[in-house]
């Protein structure tokens, strides 16, 4: 099942969003044997999502011969995917050569978050400070206030792991042609910019300010904001188009009569105000019961419990139960080749005697040996 069914993919275990990768290759049918470091901490919590769907073997990579068991696992493969700092992996005698002398059709991903190169490459970072220096987290934020870091979304997991996820499906899809393999360089700090390259490109339009806060999209106009509601919740506002922006006013009864024109930037504070006002008169339920099908661009901010139970989500399957615990679903959704969480989290090495069998042909006694020499385990 799954568009990616027969790939092949070696993760050397990382956290974030190496992980994130991993788990969405998986999700998509690929075949991922996650590489963990024998004896290491907090692995294989069944409740880590981002490590469902594959396969775990646990390796000792300081012994020669549990290098050697990962190199053979790379003459298998169609991809490798690593998460350490720029050199780690040569040092290990698993770099890109190494790799690529085994194997010359792999597809070597590398996560960081500076990049392979550059003057900050070696430095220790996270997710807010690789979208700190691109530009992208001076836009989060209301007005006269700080920057606010989005969770670590935008860094990690989309400018991080996801573009990883699609470097290494691209690298993948290439090397079929050539029958050579490359190293996917996936940065954070690059990716990050990726995903913001429209708010780039309003500001070289001149549609873009650099104050925070003052923009279309960034809580600068009142018809794309969050208001509270009588009840101390929220309801979100993305009324842009003058048809919903009608819609809008007409639900919440404010006079289009005694605002400013939509447009007029220079009074946005001022109607702020008066839609302030009238979404607070009532709950953020009552306003969900209102906007409800409706073409106000108007819904609820529901906290992650309630998310679960909203109908639109429900009927979607944003979320499933998988062996008893509700998580994401896998996306994008396929029509034919359909995706799917594979398995849980696995515990920790669980799955070494079966990946070595299955990708390596390894027999018993091969497998005693390399348990024996701590290689595996």
């Amino acid at each position: 099942m799954g568009p990616l069914q027969g790939v092949k993919v070696v993760e050397i275990a990382g956290i974030g969003p190496g992980p994130f990768c991993a788990m969405m290759l998986a999700d998509m049918g690929a075949d991922v044997v996650r590489v963990e470091r024998r004896g290491a901490p907090m692995a294989g919590n069944p409740n880590d999502f981002l490590n469902r769907g594959r396969r775990s073997i646990a390796v000792d990579l300081k012994q020669p011969a549990g290098v050697e068991t990962v190199l053979r696992l790379v003459e298998k493969a169609d991809a490798l995917q690593e998460g350490f700092r720029p050199g780690v992996m040569e040092r290990l005698g698993l770099g890109p050569d190494d790799c690529l002398a085994r194997n010359p059709a792999i597809v070597y991903g590398r996560m960081t978050g500076w990049g392979q190169d550059g003057p900050w490459a070696q430095m220790a970072g996270h997710d807010m400070n690789y979208i700190s220096i691109n530009g992208v987290l001076h836009t989060f934020g209301q007005k006269g206030l700080p920057p606010q870091p989005p969770c670590n979304a935008v860094g990690d997991f989309g400018g991080g792991g996801m573009l990883l996820a699609f470097g290494i499906v691209c690298g993948v899809l290439e090397a079929r042609t050539s029958g050579k393999g490359q190293v996917v360089d996936a940065a954070m700090v690059d990716g990050s910019a990726v995903l913001m390259t429209m708010v780039y490109a309003m500001r070289q339009m001149g549609f873009w300010t650099d104050e925070r806060g003052a923009n279309l999209l960034d809580t600068g106009a009142h018809f794309y904001d969050v208001y509270e509601t009588a009840d101390g919740e929220y309801m979100s506002v993305g009324s842009i188009e003058p048809q919903f922006y009608a819609k809008m006013l007409e639900i919440t009864g404010v006079d289009a009569g005694e605002l400013p024109g939509q447009m007029d930037r220079t009074r946005w504070d001022e109607a702020r105000a008066k839609i302030a006002a009238a979404i607070k008169t009532k709950t953020r339920d009552e306003w969900a019961a209102l906007t409800e099908g409706t073409d106000a661009c108007m819904a609820p901010i529901l906290s992650i419990p309630e998310a679960f139970e909203h109908p639109h989500i429900k009927a979607r399957d944003t979320f499933v139960e998988f062996e008893g615990v509700t998580q994401p679903a896998p996306a994008p959704r396929f029509s034919r080749t359909k995706e799917q969480i594979q398995r849980r989290a696995a515990a920790l090495g669980e799955h070494t005697d079966e990946v070595l069998a299955d990708w390596l042909g390894a027999g018993a006694a091969e497998v005693a040996e390399l348990r024996s020499a701590g290689a595996v385990s």
